[in-house]
């Protein structure tokens, strides 16, 4: 089992020290890791691995059985032994360009909840651009405009962001319906980690966040596309920060 070191709340570290538990020409097993593995919408990290007398570059992170592979690539040197001490750098750019997006996507989920009673039917983060599914929806321009300004505005408010561990039962009594699929995870699943916007939104999340809203810089919505009967997706990018 691998130590899932960014959790609840370390998201921001991307070097770290590690002990190896097996190696072999396609990937690598830690003890623990900061690596983020793909899932929730999220991609998986990228960056290097380092031990004594080589590295190698991480070019994808999966989670197998509670196990996270580091699949590797462009190798230099011998594999590492089991129990070595290997060293892991994470793509500080590409973490952080999800952490903030992560992060927008939920004050963005959370306006059109609030604002068309629409849920979040899907998502997916990338580093440059990302898109949401909302059901039941049908936007027009001024509907984007709102949104986008909403979304903005709760941003440029910089408000705290909590990550942390809590009860599921906890959890289940304070989000706001539309805000998670909690009836999709196992009965035996007590504890959960949870991503709280202070005063506007908590949601049930395994991936990447920043600190504070401010730190997102603010979004622009590029294209709204119908993906079927009542479902619309809105794509958005980044502004700079």
């Amino acid at each position: 089992m691998t130590d899932l070191l960014y959790l609840p709340d370390e998201d921001a570290v991307t070097d770290f020290e590690a002990t190896v538990v097996e190696a072999s020409e396609d990937s690598i097993v830690l003890d623990g890791t900061y690596f983020y593995p793909e899932g929730g919408g999220q991609p998986a990290d990228r960056g290097t691995i380092e031990w004594d007398g080589g590295q190698a570059s991480v070019v994808d992170v999966r989670k197998d059985h509670g196990e996270i592979h580091h699949e590797i690539d462009d190798v230099e040197g011998d594999l590492p032994e089991d129990g070595e001490t290997a060293t892991g750098h994470v793509d500080a750019d590409r973490r952080e360009a999800h952490r903030r997006m992560h992060t927008a996507q939920h004050v963005l989920s959370r306006v059109v909840l609030d604002e068309y009673d629409a849920t979040t039917a899907g998502n997916q983060i990338h580093a440059d651009f990302s898109r949401i599914d909302f059901e039941p929806a049908d936007f027009d321009d001024e509907d984007l405009e709102l949104i986008e300004a909403r979304t903005n505005d709760v941003i440029e408010r910089n408000l705290p962001v909590t990550k942390d561990e809590r009860p599921r039962e906890t959890v289940e009594a304070n989000v706001a319906e539309g805000r998670s699929n909690l009836d999709l995870l196992p009965d035996h699943v007590e504890e959960l980690r949870v991503v709280e916007i202070d005063n506007f939104d908590m949601c049930p999340c395994g991936g990447t966040h920043v600190d504070r809203t401010g730190e997102i810089g603010g979004i622009e919505i590029t294209n709204r596309l119908s993906k079927g009967a009542d479902v619309e997706r809105i794509e958005f990018e980044l502004r700079e920060n």
